[in-house]
């Protein structure tokens, strides 16, 4: 499995996070302020030098205001399209075991 920073999908997540912060009228130092981070976090971030995972997301999503769920709809899009990954939908009950 190659890494995810090199799949279409991450590039989709990238270019979702430039233009969320772009709509919400945000610099990156703005954004940056909003995290209480370095402006440098959120260009590595856009630039693809450093991985977010699902919790910054949701940081980097309600410092600009937008909805996580419709920033993660094409990234999931073009996560389906990557050769070679399957996902098998979990049972409801499975997860509910999971859960507890």
């Amino acid at each position: 499995m190659e890494k995810s920073t090199f799949t279409p999908a991450y590039a989709v997540l990238r270019q979702m996070l430039v233009a969320v912060r772009r709509a919400a009228g945000l610099s990156q130092r703005d954004l940056a302020t909003r995290l209480k981070r370095e402006r440098s976090f959120v260009a590595r971030i856009e630039q693809g030098e450093r991985r977010v995972d699902v919790i910054e997301l949701m940081w980097i999503c309600q410092a600009c205001g937008a909805d996580v769920r419709s920033v993660l709809k094409p990234i999931l899009r073009a996560a389906r399209k990557t050769p070679g990954v399957t996902a098998r939908p979990i049972r409801p009950g499975k997860l509910k075991s999971l859960l507890r």
